[in-house]
């Protein structure tokens, strides 16, 4: 029996010191098959929106049961078997002072944290960097004012250009790379028509306006993918622009703006833009 315990601990030892030397894995955010919650909340904006989100719903779902409450009440209390006789009441100054202000009262205590989420979400004062984002049909551009203006485009690979685990529909040939816990102020534009930069799990869902430049910021809470598309109706090819944000260190960041001034230097990314939108 002892030998048995024994064995039982030094096993479980093991297993735990063989899961702590495992690499750590990156976090990916994306829709799953029959999700039914938002993704989970990867920057302080997406987790102010869930618990709003959560309050809303304890709110509805409170005046749900009360109405359902109140109906069964009203419809066994004054059924016609237990009043033959109807009532010939036409108003009563009480009940309709309350309809009148319970319903106000309580867009007065939700008004008050949507604004304020709402202000919170605009812009951050202390931006620690800039990250342009024009839009095109149908793909993006992003560039880097702070980091002497690199700029590429991104498109959606093909079924035939995925590498395994590469998610179908949502992975492009050149990520947004962004470091982790950076206040990072996002402008954006489009160089056609309306398209929308979203990114749920990143708690942003921006119009891209022609001959308009519209604001948003993240600051990505833990390292990992984070997929997004275009959620404007932008025409032919609006289901086939997805975003992908990878957030890395800060350290691997400052290492991969090296790497892109050398790879984007020569802009030879624009050509195949332009050969890709023309096979379509």
């Amino acid at each position: 029996m002892n030998r048995l315990l024994s064995k039982i601990i030094n096993t479980s030892l093991s297993l735990i010191v063989m899961a702590q030397m495992q690499p750590v894995k990156l976090f990916a955010s994306k829709a799953f098959p029959w999700q039914m919650n938002f993704q989970e909340a990867a920057t302080p904006v997406a987790e102010r929106i869930r618990e709003f989100h959560d309050f809303l719903l304890i709110l509805t779902i409170g005046i749900v049961i009360f109405v359902m409450g109140l109906m069964a009440y009203v419809m066994i209390k004054f059924h016609k078997s237990r009043n033959p006789v109807p009532s010939k009441t036409t108003h009563n100054t009480l009940i309709e002072v309350v309809w009148t202000l319970v319903p106000v009262i309580i867009l007065v205590v939700i008004v008050f944290p949507s604004l304020k989420l709402m202000y919170f979400m605009d812009k951050t004062e202390d931006a620690e960097m800039t990250i342009k984002v024009v839009s095109h049909q149908w793909y993006w551009s992003y560039e880097y004012p702070d980091h002497d203006n690199i700029a590429f485009d991104s498109l959606m690979l093909k079924k035939d250009e995925l590498k395994p685990g590469q998610p179908r529909l949502l992975e492009v040939d050149n990520r947004l790379i962004v470091p982790v816990g950076t206040n990072i102020r996002i402008l954006l534009t489009s160089a056609d028509v309306l398209h929308s930069w979203a990114v749920p799990a990143m708690g942003v869902k921006t119009d891209t306006v022609p001959g308009r430049l519209n604001e948003t910021w993240i600051k990505v809470t833990k390292e990992g993918v984070y997929y997004g598309q275009c959620s404007e109706l932008c025409g032919r090819d609006h289901g086939f622009m997805p975003i992908a944000v990878e957030v890395v260190s800060k350290d691997k960041f400052a290492q991969w703006i090296e790497d892109a001034k050398v790879k984007f230097a020569a802009n030879d990314h624009a050509e195949k833009t332009i050969q890709v939108a023309l096979a379509r």
